[in-house]
């Protein structure tokens, strides 16, 4: 039996209370944990979803984030969140589907960069997604009293990937690359 799956994106102005309690069981259940943290911590610009009738079985989100190669000017960076998909679902492209609707949107708004931390690289670099090379780093904030730029800490435990857009500026992947800090318990 084919499974007709609708995708949409949809602003986060515009989420609906209902939606966000289905995403976070579908993202519970693909993560093995509960996201309700990482959901609450992060402020998404829109989300993508994937329904087969009424029924979610995909998530995704936008979550705008600045990132920085090697001390040059700050990237306007959508930060890609919270992919998952059902487990009945898996395997089928939604997740491709997902993920170039997300990088369409992130073409046609004002971002640089879209990267992303991945837990399955399968599903990324088919899709043109490149991994970062050079040494990753957070950027902290600093108090404003505080004068001088805080260190950076480095986050050599990490794996970040990354898709150009049109309007990448061109970047070397051996570089240096760094992100603001956030609260929520992921850093990248």
């Amino acid at each position: 039996m084919i499974n007709i799956v609708e995708i949409e994106l949809v602003e986060a102005r515009s989420f609906k209370s209902a939606d966000h309690a289905e995403i976070l069981r579908l993202c519970d259940a693909a993560y093995g944990e509960e996201v309700s943290h990482l959901f609450a911590a992060y402020t998404a610009d829109v989300h993508v979803l994937a329904r087969t009738g009424r029924v979610l079985v995909g998530h995704g989100m936008i979550v705008t984030r600045w990132l920085q190669v090697n001390g040059w000017d700050l990237l306007r960076t959508a930060y890609v969140e919270l992919v998952a998909t059902a487990e009945g679902f898996r395997n089928q492209g939604i997740g491709t589907f997902m993920m170039r609707k997300l990088a369409g949107y992130a073409a046609e708004n004002p971002y640089e960069l879209v990267a992303l931390c991945p837990a399955d690289t399968n599903l990324y670099s088919h899709l043109g997604w490149e991994y970062w090379r050079g040494p990753l780093s957070i950027r902290p904030n600093a108090a404003p009293e505080n004068k001088e730029t805080p260190a950076l800490i480095p986050t050599p435990e990490e794996r970040v990937m990354i898709l150009r857009l049109p309007n990448t500026p061109p970047l070397n992947l051996d570089h240096p690359l760094s992100v603001e800090w956030r609260g929520g318990g992921e850093l990248w």
